[in-house]
């Protein structure tokens, strides 16, 4: 195993989701994987659960979390940690710029 990563900073690496939003997995280690989101306004993520756990930070824009059946609305600052297996949707405000980090690594988000 490599003993660290490393990745330089680039706008390309983007993966569109769904229509008005983009990730991109930034870098990854053995229990962590750290990602940016994209989203643009009304942007909707569908509820949804992992057994991953979530932790972010809203770098810019604003976002209506539902997180295990309760509201929060979020702006540029706001950071949030969601357990594995809780139910949770998101529908974009304003155009949204995150920063997530995944654990363990969501294997599925690596671009292999």
């Amino acid at each position: 195993m490599i003993p660290c990563r490393v990745s330089k900073v680039e706008e390309n690496g983007f993966i569109k989701i769904t229509e008005g939003i983009d990730r991109k997995a930034v870098v990854y280690g053995k229990e962590t994987l750290l990602c940016e989101f994209k989203l643009e306004k009304n942007a909707v993520i569908p509820m949804h659960e992992h057994p991953h756990e979530q932790t972010g930070f809203l770098v810019s824009g604003k976002v209506l979390f539902t997180i295990d059946g309760k509201e929060y609305e979020m702006k540029a600052g706001d950071t949030w940690c969601i357990l594995g297996n809780v139910e949770h949707k998101a529908k974009v405000l304003e155009n949204s710029f995150i920063i997530e980090v995944f654990s363990p690594v969501r294997e599925e988000f690596i671009n292999k």
